[in-house]
């Protein structure tokens, strides 16, 4: 070996030690509560648990239609999206100008811009199915928690915080009346142990978003470097041809014993999957502008067709659009939009389970693909469309491990310089995924790397369950012998201070 491959090494050596020492016990930490968040994810509240938890619309108690909703708010703006749901029992009109909703009861036309702690404690209570009288009112939150500490929830506290004994805790936010997260006891202590170490979700660093995010990038990019650090030692130092390194019981291919052999040879092993996904998990925070701007913000404006013009839905007010699609399901909600510009309702269930209701015409179960397929044809111009198929089953750019993703969904796929392609959901006729070159590249490096998200694996699991966790638990052993060899060499070092 040159001299100068020798000093690289020795230097490679040393910054891999030091650096261990500093990042063994977070290396650690990521890695056991990446298992846990294999099967245990952070708590929230979506789509599907509102859906699930939600009553059936009472179209016999809706007295106002939409335009006559909109005029008691005042305003000449017409809404971007209008809900019409249940809410402490009652039929309400959601009118959505920007994040947060404007409410409007559509039996009475009441508009409150806030709710009472009655209201709140009776949504609450038919959030959990738990008795009234054993819930326990924890306050009015105006600052963070640990489960309500992102971005998200700023705009709608203060935050009315219920509690039951079996440890069920419910967020109802006082500007929309809504529960806006919903946490269990079984579900905080998945995310004590996995969703919260694993993303250094700790509130008093979190809340500072710009800290939390610098924090993130800069320890898993200089964990990158460790890592990088020592595989060129381990790929340099190990001899597999022949056993030239001396030991009083023989000759090895690795010139260490215990601890740092058995670190060697798990860093040979799972050394370059470590530092992949230390790596993909620096993307996860999008330190690098892989979107560009353009057609995907086009052509979904496009398939909408604009704001709701909540007047042209007078044809058709919403109790006959529930009793059309009453025939299939039990509607939960009804959503007033529009596709290419022309109005309908979207009747949902469940996310599986909805229906489109024209304005003119009869409910179907999706929109037809040849007319979606016309709509973005027009939209792209002056691009053609180079590929277009009703896509199925999930496939590499389309996948979701917990089946959660819309299908059957429209793929697109333009001729323009960066191939941009599109999947849109039947269902609904909105956009589900899109990418551009860019982020073509970061579902590979991020996605793919890190979470093993193959469609192969995910239909026949458990084999990434499998696969999965045995790279987990190959990179846990090497994260416990660094930290045994670092622990003993801070010990030496302090011994020798003292």
């Amino acid at each position: 070996m040159s001299r100068p491959a020798i000093w690289f090494r020795k230097w490679a050596i040393l910054c891999h030690r030091w650096m261990g020492v500093v990042f063994c016990l977070l290396f650690a930490m990521w890695f056991v509560s990446g298992i846990v968040l294999m099967y245990w994810d952070y708590p929230g509240v979506g789509m599907r648990d509102r859906l699930e938890r939600a009553p059936a619309l009472d179209a016999s108690r809706i007295r106002l239609t939409p335009a006559q909703a909109l005029a008691r708010l005042g305003t000449a703006q017409s809404p971007g999206l209008v809900r019409l749901s249940m809410l402490d029992g009652r039929p309400a009109y959601r009118f959505y100008f920007g994040r947060l909703p404007s409410t409007v009861f559509a039996d009475n036309g009441e508009a409150p811009e806030e709710f009472p702690l009655e209201v709140a404690r009776r949504v609450a209570t038919a959030w959990t199915g738990l008795p009234p009288e054993t819930a326990r009112f924890e306050g009015s939150l105006t600052e963070e928690d640990q489960w309500t500490v992102s971005g998200e929830f700023r705009e709608l506290r203060p935050l009315l915080k219920y509690s039951w004994p079996d440890g069920s805790e419910v967020y109802v936010s006082q500007v929309t009346g809504e529960v806006v997260q919903s946490t269990t006891r079984g579900s905080r202590t998945g995310a004590y142990f996995g969703a919260i170490p694993h993303w250094l979700y700790f509130t008093p660093l979190r809340k500072k978003g710009a800290a939390w995010n610098n924090v993130v990038v800069w320890s898993s990019g200089v964990g990158t470097v460790m890592t990088i650090f020592g595989l060129v030692v381990g790929i340099t130092l190990y001899s597999p041809s022949r056993k030239r390194y001396r030991f009083p019981h023989g000759r090895s291919s690795i010139p260490y014993a215990g601890q740092k052999r058995w670190h060697t040879m798990l860093g040979l092993l799972f050394g370059l999957v470590t530092c992949t996904w230390v790596f993909s998990g620096m993307l996860s925070m999008e330190p690098f502008e892989w979107q560009t701007a353009g057609s995907g913000i086009r052509l979904a404006g496009t398939l909408r067709g604009g704001p709701v013009d909540s007047g042209r839905f007078a044809a058709k007010p919403p109790q006959a659009a529930l009793a059309e699609a009453a025939a299939d399901l039990r509607v939960k909600e009804l959503e007033l939009t529009s596709f290419a510009g022309e109005p309908v309702y979207l009747a949902r269930e469940s996310p599986e389970r909805s229906r489109i209701v024209p304005i003119e015409g009869t409910p179907v179960g999706q929109f037809d693909s040849a007319r979606v397929t016309s709509v973005l044809a027009k939209a792209a111009k002056p691009y053609r469309l180079a590929e277009v198929r009703v896509v199925n089953q999930y496939e590499p750019y389309y996948v979701d491990r917990h089946h959660n993703r819309p299908l059957p969904v429209l793929f697109v796929r333009l001729d323009d310089a960066e191939s941009s392609m599109f999947y849109v959901d039947l269902k609904t006729g909105r956009l589900a995924q899109s990418y551009s070159s860019g982020l073509r590249w970061s579902r590979w490096l991020y996605h793919g790397l890190h979470s093993f998200d193959l469609p192969w694996l995910y239909r026949h699991r458990p084999a990434w369950d499998i696969f999965v966790l045995v790279l987990m638990l190959g990179g846990t052993t090497l994260c416990v012998t660094s930290l045994v060899i670092g622990w003993r060499r801070l010990r030496r070092k302090l011994a020798s201070a003292l």
